[in-house]
């Protein structure tokens, strides 16, 4: 989708301290064979402090960023892919409670780890649907640290992380501008995250933890005997192209004109071999060596990466910055934002 007259005015991040993978292994959490091929360094870990905090505490910092009204705000999605807190509860609502009031629309956008492209989609989308509707604020945010989540062994190739993000969006001209978002779902491959575990009743009510790595292990198997589903995988990363060129497209720009490139915060072979070989960029242009650092952040990766190019002066005025993610469904997400200037809290 090509997206008109939106623009990010304002970004916040909740980073809580990372725990060392050398420590992580020295203490028998993480295989020291899978240290030696991720060559992961470390993964950001809240302890106790619940997610819709941590979502609190970045929303703040992106409409304190901007120089914003909060009552301004015209929509609110909140993003996530684990448990938020009691059964029964929505997120959303504590940030509108204590930041952008009572009258705004405020919605959990529940798609995993590609949560915040379509939150980005259905917000532009919202803003230019009226007039009046001025500016829309996208949070993500996600804590691990339950009985349920083994973080050093939940996915193949990387560890999940804990922390926030969010990314105030706004009609008027800034420091950066949303270009072009696009996502597109793979549905023969739904049942990679699920495989061999029942639909109901759900996992999480009966004591039944998450591993996706060991879900991926069977469904490649399952799936050798299924050709439709085979031939779906095996195009998996052919499907990434076919989003990210109509992204490039959209945005009026090529993959030459990109100048840095994000992709989930996974292992290097994964993110060299699968990713940026495919789209003919080098490692040093995508943000691993900073993400190898934090972890797997479900959907915020590409935010916090964005925040953090900025704050390091690694993306200046007339750069393109291509993001992409992977997440259940299976969906294949992109986007590209142009850097216009430098952010207002950096100068």
């Amino acid at each position: 989708m090509r997206v008109l007259d939106t623009y990010i005015s304002g970004l916040g991040v909740f980073l809580p301290e990372t725990m060392s993978v050398d420590d992580a292994v020295a203490q028998g959490l993480y295989p020291a064979a899978d240290a030696a091929t991720n060559q992961l360094t470390g993964v950001a870990i809240a302890g106790d402090l619940p997610a819709p905090e941590m979502a609190l505490r970045a929303a703040q910092d992106a409409v304190k960023r901007a120089g914003a009204d909060p009552e301004s705000i015209s929509l609110l999605l909140y993003a996530d892919a684990w448990h938020q807190g009691p059964d029964g509860w929505q997120p959303q609502y504590y940030l509108q409670r204590h930041l952008v009031g009572g009258d705004v629309l405020a919605v959990e956008v529940r798609q995993g780890c590609n949560g915040m492209f379509s939150a980005l989609e259905l917000a532009a989308s919202y803003l230019a649907a009226q007039p009046d509707r001025r500016t829309a604020l996208a949070v993500a945010a996600d804590n691990f640290g339950t009985p349920l989540v083994n973080r050093w062994r939940t996915g193949p190739g990387f560890i999940v992380g804990d922390g926030a993000s969010a990314v105030l969006l706004s009609k008027e001209s800034s420091f950066a501008q949303l270009m072009s978002v696009r996502s597109v779902a793979i549905p023969e491959l739904e049942e990679l995250h699920r495989i061999g575990q029942p639909l109901f009743p759900p996992a999480a009510t009966t004591g039944l933890g998450m591993n996706l790595a060991d879900r991926a292990g069977e469904f490649k198997k399952w799936a050798m005997t299924q050709p439709d589903v085979m031939d779906a995988w095996l195009k998996l990363y052919r499907r990434m192209l076919e989003v990210i060129n109509p992204t490039l497209e959209d945005a009026g720009i090529t993959i030459r004109d990109v100048t840095r490139v994000s992709f989930p915060n996974s292992g290097r072979d994964v993110v060299e071999q699968r990713w940026t070989a495919a789209l003919g960029l080098t490692l040093a242009q995508s943000t691993w060596e900073f993400g190898r650092t934090i972890g797997h952040i479900s959907a915020s990766d590409q935010i916090i990466a964005l925040d953090h190019l900025l704050s390091t002066d690694e993306l200046r005025p007339g750069d393109n910055y291509l993001m992409v993610g992977i997440g259940p469904g299976i969906t294949i997400s992109s986007a590209v934002i142009r850097i216009n200037d430098r952010p207002r809290w950096l100068v």
